[in-house]
């Protein structure tokens, strides 16, 4: 099976200098392509990553876009790659571009021969990549595989190297072992139908103080000084909040992956709600026509959702589930926190608090999350039981007692090359990306 490994790398100043113009590099290329694809929507066309590659290769030969040569052409190839597949899956207007302050550089090298991995001693490696030439990097584990791919990225300030790996590992039978119901809640991160809860403070009190500082003063601090001078202490500012925020994200990622791990040793069948995250935490100011209402008390709970991960802890359950013989059912989360798991009974107020449950039909009480989760392992048996595990409809249509049915004219748009019209909406690439790589070195 194919999987990760990541090192902390050791650059030296003039190769994170070198990154840094790299990322740029591939985020101008990533907004230009974007920009053009749309372009070409409007006009009901469409562009691939053929004619792309292609537009690239010519605006690279060009003096005015010499800061294109100077990066690993695999680099700029497989970021109009990266764009074309998600163009597909989720259409072009759906795709975000990448920010110089918000998104994290990042870039990968996809060819396996290009890449050279070797151990030097007991607590270093060293990788040999594409004009980087050879770069130390902490050897914390063995590789373990055929490496498909390496990316590079910056994360708290630091660079890492992520590795793919085909480690020749078959997917692990299933374990037989018996299956569960997995709530994932505010209050209780991860409750399963056992009865065990599974929580941790990923921030501690001071943390939460010297983050709410550091905004204070990101807030008041100067963005620019004069015309093309950046503010120093705002960056400085900055990075401080980057390197706190990425080690309460560790912790978060630890907290999922140690207890997704758990789950999956001891049981064969992991049942969870299908919840859109993306939907649930989105924004309820509103318009100014129709302002939204409690908008504080959302964002507190926006801001509570993420910070438990619900999302992450997914992705745990389904890679370690491969390796351990079990099996990951996503069910319909409507009603499972409002029905009563003793009698069926299903009402709002049911659930008293966040953390308690107590029937208004029979009177049971149990902890609230809990009680879902046993709601949501009966609901993972019913879709298993018709046989499809929740993928299409179901051959056996077997009625549920408490839960309800689970429910091409190309002429005058832009290309990629040296020169294109002035007005045009889709700049030149090198025009379009100078000024971020200019600002980087």
């Amino acid at each position: 099976m194919l999987t990760g490994r990541r090192y902390l790398l050791a650059f030296s100043d003039a190769q994170v200098a070198y990154a840094e113009q790299v990322g740029a590099a591939c985020r101008a290329v990533w907004n230009t392509a974007l920009e053009q694809r749309r372009e070409y929507r409007r006009r009901h066309a469409w562009i691939n990553y053929v004619d792309q590659a292609r537009q690239l290769a010519e605006a690279k030969r060009d003096p005015d876009c010499a800061w294109l040569a100077e990066v690993p052409s695999h680099t700029l190839q497989q970021t109009l790659r990266d764009l074309d597949k998600v163009c597909r899956a989720h259409g072009t207007w759906k795709v975000r571009w990448r920010s110089k302050s918000r998104t994290t550089p990042s870039f990968r090298f996809p060819d396996p021969h290009q890449i050279a991995v070797r151990r030097v001693n007991r607590r270093w490696g060293e990788v040999r990549l594409p004009k980087f030439g050879p770069v130390r990097f902490r050897w914390t584990r063995p590789v373990g595989g055929a490496i498909r791919n390496a990316t590079m990225l910056r994360d708290g300030g630091r660079w890492y190297v992520s590795f793919c790996v085909e480690d020749g590992v078959a997917e692990a039978a299933p374990n037989g072992r018996p299956p569960v119901g997995v709530d994932r809640g505010v209050a209780v991160a991860v409750a399963t139908s056992d009865g065990d809860l599974y929580d941790q403070q990923f921030a501690t009190p001071g943390e939460l103080r010297r983050i709410r500082r550091l905004n204070q003063r990101l807030a008041r601090s100067l963005r620019v000084h004069g015309r093309n001078r950046r503010s120093g202490r705002r960056d400085a500012v900055r990075a401080e909040l980057s390197r706190l925020n990425a080690r309460i994200r560790s912790r978060r990622n630890d907290f999922a992956t140690q207890t997704a791990v758990r789950l999956v040793r001891s049981h064969g069948l992991v049942a969870v709600e299908d919840l859109r995250i993306k939907n649930m935490t989105a924004s309820a100011k509103g318009t100014a026509e129709q302002p939204g209402r409690n908008v504080r008390q959302k964002a507190g709970l926006n801001r509570a959702i993420l910070n438990k991960g619900w999302g992450g802890f997914l992705l745990k359950l389904d890679y370690a589930a491969r390796y351990h013989g079990a099996t990951v059912v996503k069910i319909n989360p409507a009603y499972t926190s409002q029905t009563c798991n003793a009698c069926g009974h299903i009402a709002r107020d049911n659930r008293e608090s966040q953390a308690v449950f107590r029937c208004v039909a029979c009177g049971h009480r149990a902890h609230a999350d809990v009680n879902a989760a046993k709601n949501i392992l009966a609901a993972g048996l019913v879709v298993t039981g018709r046989g499809d595990l929740a993928v299409g409809r179901s051959v056996k249509r077997q009625p549920t007692k408490r839960f309800g049915q689970q429910h091409a004219r190309t002429s005058g748009i832009p290309s990629l090359q040296v020169r294109v019209e002035v007005n045009s909406p889709c700049d030149n690439l090198c025009q379009a990306g100078t000024a971020d790589v200019e600002k980087n070195r």
